[in-house]
């Protein structure tokens, strides 16, 4: 006698996902209800085809798998729990995990791995578990990681990681434990970072005293949480001009020079950014050789070695705002003045009504180091053209002297940060 169709259906049902098992394998339901393809140890080249859609758990480590391409896992869109390690995995191709929104745990320790295509993590937002250590990763996009708030466990330890940007970790909100231990670090200020982060976060960093410097020599052996704070310091600036050319004569046109005075450890580099209603750009270092001249032939703005920057015929069209920035391995500090243009008979009257915040002239610095300024506002430098009486009312065309002089306009206290 046959039986009713009705249970051979209900037999398929509950059987099928046991199936879909490839031959190097070996499937099974856990108690849980998920579905466990254990393929582990099985000299396996490439991951096995031929899996049931419904694997929840599949384990794939101690093969030969050198490989993983962008369709490898479509058959297991449903897997939570994916197992690589010891594999030698070097090569993997963009796409390869996006689509396993499911995954919680990813084990991808003891392989190859130079590079990753960090934006497959995109998608794995309910990541709970990420081993990528003991393989060769050399560096980490600052941002690798900031899809994984729900990331408790991240393994880096045991690569060739030199330096961690700042930040690597500050979108981790669920993050408990992590382990970085045994990588060559370079100690520069460049990781100074690292040793007030882990003062101050409750996520346990395993084998702290682990993690050292291997270079620089003087620091060869030491942990990176314990970089003397003396080497490195945040840059500070100042910017400084002339304030007053009163008394000063002139039939040519006025060359408008800043001086950016820098500090810090190591020693800050100085670049400046302009900022006018016709152009927006950014000068990195000294633009004019030892001997006087543009590196790149006739250049607009100047700018020395020593943190001056002169700008010759300032005229209307130079009118904006002037940044000096002090870059180092710790920080950045900027530092602006606005700079402007005007005509008067007499400007400081006029430039006092006009604002009745200004304070009086004499300033000569805007500053940055380590207070906070709360007005946020600049302090602006007022290029004032003043024409004599009695060169306006010269006859016979002959050409003006022009009387230049400068007025510093106070917008708020000065700067700092």
């Amino acid at each position: 006698m046959r039986p009713p169709l009705c249970c051979l259906a209900l037999v398929a049902a509950l059987l099928g996902p046991c199936l879909a098992c490839p031959s190097p394998c070996s499937c099974s339901t856990k108690k849980n209800g998920r579905l466990l393809a254990e393929c582990a140890y099985r000299e396996l080249q490439e991951v096995p085809q031929g899996l049931s859609p419904n694997v929840t758990i599949l384990t794939l480590s101690a093969n030969r798998i050198g490989r993983l391409g962008r369709g490898s896992f479509a058959e297991v869109p449903e897997v939570q729990s994916l197992w690589l390690g010891y594999n030698q995995i070097g090569a993997v191709e963009p796409g390869a995990f996006s689509s396993l929104e499911h995954l919680k745990n990813l084990d991808l320790s003891h392989n190859r791995l130079a590079d990753f295509p960090w934006q497959d993590l995109r998608n794995l937002s309910g990541l709970q578990i990420l081993k990528m250590n003991n393989n060769r990763l050399a560096g980490l996009p600052r941002d690798a990681f900031r899809w994984l708030r729900d990331l408790r466990s991240l393994w880096l330890n045991d690569n060739e990681l030199t330096t961690l940007a700042e930040g690597t970790f500050d979108q981790l909100p669920s993050l408990s434990q992590l382990q970085i231990f045994n990588n060559p670090f370079n100690c520069s200020c460049k990781v100074f970072w690292l040793k007030k982060w882990s003062e101050s976060t409750s996520v346990s960093i395993t084998k702290g005293g682990s993690t050292l410097c291997a270079a620089p020599a003087r620091l060869r052996g030491r942990p990176v949480t314990d970089i003397p704070a003396r080497l490195c310091v945040a840059p500070s600036a100042q910017l400084t001009y002339l304030s007053s050319l009163d008394g000063a004569e002139t039939r040519e046109g006025l060359t408008l020079s800043l001086h950016c005075s820098v500090a810090g450890s190591p020693p800050p580099e100085i670049r400046w950014r302009i900022q006018t209603s016709g152009r927006r750009l950014e000068i990195h270092g000294p633009n004019v050789a030892r001997d006087g001249n543009a590196k790149q032939g006739r250049e607009r703005f100047l700018v020395f070695k020593n943190g001056t920057m002169a700008i010759p015929d300032f005229s209307k069209e130079d009118e904006g705002t002037y940044t000096c920035l002090a870059v180092n391995d710790v920080g950045t500090r900027d530092v602006s003045v606005n700079v402007a243009l005007a005509g008067s008979r007499n400007p400081a009257e006029d430039l006092l009504r006009d604002d009745p915040h200004a304070g009086q002239p004499g300033g000569q610095s805007c500053s940055k180091g380590d207070e906070t300024d709360p007005s946020g506002i600049g302090e602006k430098l007022v290029i004032v053209y003043h024409v004599p009486r009695e060169s306006r009312s010269g006859a016979g065309g002959a050409v003006p002297r022009i009387r230049l002089g400068m007025l510093l306009l106070a917008l708020g206290v000065l700067l700092c940060c």
